[in-house]
């Protein structure tokens, strides 16, 4: 049966959590190529991920999470039943990039200060705003060699390493908290209770035509389908999978 992945944080910085991530893999994706319509959505990605560093302390809210899951996993060491050699693996791993966390610049700084970032910055939130006439300079730069722009690209990703590395740490981690369980939205609906969630996954049958919209927070959600054909509530009974991550 194919289905379709949805994922919906439950708090606000879980949000932004994901948000980043979904910058980063935008990200990823556009640096494995050499279109210039690509390269576009780098900078359009990289601009974006600039805009959330200066709403939020990232970097120590993060590291603070890190440390969270760090003092959670010590708890286990020496306890009947649990795999100690993985368990100190993933410790070590906790460790090593917290520190480089700690030890990195704070997110975004030398991409700010890059003169050429800068310069075309102003201009990017313009509606068609990179057009040559708009943007020469970075008219300019999509006209370089393949090698120079690659060397450009990997020292600005470079500097979003550590971030990169932490977020995809705690987020993996997280959601190996929730374990998939079948359920039954009755009439299209289904509510229940959660206890300090971050994030809820599920996975929902494409034969219903359903995508669902979610309400709620860290202890309590409710999930309605809404039938993407005529816009409204879906009063079918459908089967899907939940996960609640913690």
């Amino acid at each position: 049966m194919s289905t379709h992945k949805f994922e919906h944080p439950l708090n606000e910085k879980t949000r932004i959590y994901l948000r980043v991530e979904a910058l980063l893999n935008q990200m990823d994706r556009a640096c494995q190529t050499a279109d210039g319509i690509q390269h576009q959505l780098l900078f359009r990605s990289l601009f974006d991920l600039l805009d959330i560093f200066e709403q939020m302390q990232l970097k120590s809210e993060l590291a603070k999470d890190i440390e969270k899951q760090r003092q959670t996993y010590r708890q286990w060491i020496d306890i009947d039943g649990v795999d100690q050699q993985m368990l100190t693996s993933l410790l070590q791993e906790i460790d090593s990039v917290h520190r480089c966390l700690l030890a990195g610049e704070r997110f975004g700084q030398s991409l700010k200060d890059d003169r050429f970032l800068s310069t075309i910055r102003q201009r990017f939130n313009l509606p068609g705003g990179s057009c040559c006439f708009d943007l020469p300079a970075l008219h300019y730069w999509l006209h370089l060699s393949s090698e120079q722009k690659q060397l450009d690209i990997k020292q600005w990703v470079a500097t979003l390493q550590p971030l990169s590395d932490a977020l995809a740490l705690w987020l993996k981690l997280t959601r190996e908290t929730g374990h998939f369980r079948a359920l039954m939205a009755q009439d299209g609906f289904y509510q229940s209770d959660a206890e300090d969630a971050n994030i809820l996954r599920l996975s929902i049958p494409l034969e219903y035509g359903v995508y669902p919209m979610i309400s709620g927070h860290k202890n309590r959600f409710a999930i309605k389908f809404i039938d993407f054909s005529s816009g409204k509530a879906s009063s079918q009974n459908i089967p899907f999978d939940l996960a609640v991550c913690s």
